[in-house]
């Protein structure tokens, strides 16, 4: 079987979705698409899960989510853990906050019922573990009922959070009225160009203004590719070694603007793990520190996205910059015919 290596993806993230109509229904999923998984879960699309399939219950709406995931995998391997606190090895024994108390015919112990307050103590718990501590992610709140709950939890829960871990709220002006507006639509009325995704008075707040492609790191994406497509690259910021791009090392650059940073991967590693301090022996990858040339903060999720996108995502990096080349070029003809001179 061969492995088919991907770059990171633009988006991937797990949800918490609820009822409108009931708030304690919730389902938790994973999509690279919230606001199309949304219309799925509302039946605007085909698609969704059966569990939000009942018109009683729609219109559903995605209160919180964690985004910053690495693969379809990692997030798939998060989800189920949010979903299953009660036997999950992710979660030592000792640390469970969830219990079941009924067993399935087959044996096996039911899952226990949900509320909000256990979705997000169970979510903060799954943030502070060894295995998903350090990972680059985030969390959003988009209700704020909900992000009060989560404050809540987050002042009494005797395990704190890594001080680093961004958390984005993003309630928009009018949520409430927008959510009231959304209802289930009659199945045979759904036209053709909703199974594509085509919506009208799209929201711009919430999942709605998440990105969903690579357009954030643009201007990143085409400064690393300058960099060593002119062979820019010079010395390890960090060891001070050439860095020769024939040895078919991994090299990382810094994600701050203007700055032209490139080092070795393992020294990059290394070198943020020593800034960390308290990160301890068994951390294997860092969370972010500073540029030894810049000075200025780095994140390692933005960093692998990037290195990932160039070395492995040539077609995303092709599709990224495509108008970005075509301006260039553009801009060398009308020189060139300004200056009655044919650029060979």
């Amino acid at each position: 079987m061969t492995v088919q290596l991907k770059p990171i993806p633009a988006l991937y993230c797990v949800y918490i979705l609820r009822s409108t109509v009931r708030h304690g229904s919730l389902y938790i999923g994973s999509t690279p698409n919230p606001p199309r998984r949304l219309s799925q879960h509302n039946g605007q699309v085909k698609g969704g899960a059966m569990r939000t399939s009942r018109n009683s219950l729609r219109p559903w709406e995605m209160v919180a989510l964690v985004s910053g995931f690495a693969s379809s995998t990692a997030a798939l391997k998060f989800e189920w853990a949010l979903t299953n606190p009660h036997t999950s090895l992710h979660i030592p024994s000792e640390s469970r906050l969830a219990f079941s108390t009924q067993r399935k015919r087959n044996g096996q112990p039911k899952r226990p019922s949900k509320s909000l307050t256990s979705i997000l103590s169970n979510l903060h718990l799954l943030l502070s573990v060894p295995s998903f501590a350090r990972w680059p992610l985030t969390v959003h709140f988009f209700a704020k009922d909900v992000h009060a709950a989560w404050l809540r939890w987050c002042n009494k829960a005797e395990k704190q959070l890594r001080g680093s871990l961004p958390v984005v709220t993003d309630f928009g002006e009018n949520a409430v009225a927008v959510a009231a507006a959304v209802k289930p639509p009659d199945p045979s009325s759904v036209a053709e160009d909703a199974e594509e995704g085509a919506e009208e008075d799209v929201p711009t707040w919430g999942i709605h203004a998440l990105p969903l492609d690579y357009q954030p790191l643009k201007e990143y994406v085409a400064r690393g590719q300058d960099i060593f497509e002119f062979e820019r690259q010079g010395d390890c910021v960090v060891c001070k070694e050439a860095i020769e791009l024939d040895e078919g090392g991994l090299h990382a650059v810094c994600s701050n603007e203007g700055c032209e940073g490139v080092g070795h991967l393992r020294c990059w590693g290394s070198y943020l793990l020593r800034g960390e301090g308290g990160a301890g022996d068994e951390a294997v990858l860092p969370v972010g520190g500073k540029c030894p040339r810049c000075k200025g903060e780095v994140h390692w999720g933005t960093m692998m996205k990037e290195l990932t996108l160039r070395v492995r995502g040539h077609m995303e990096v092709e599709k990224l910059l495509k108008m970005k080349r075509k301006r260039t070029a553009r801009k060398k003809t009308e020189k060139t015919k300004g200056t009655g001179k044919e650029k060979v």
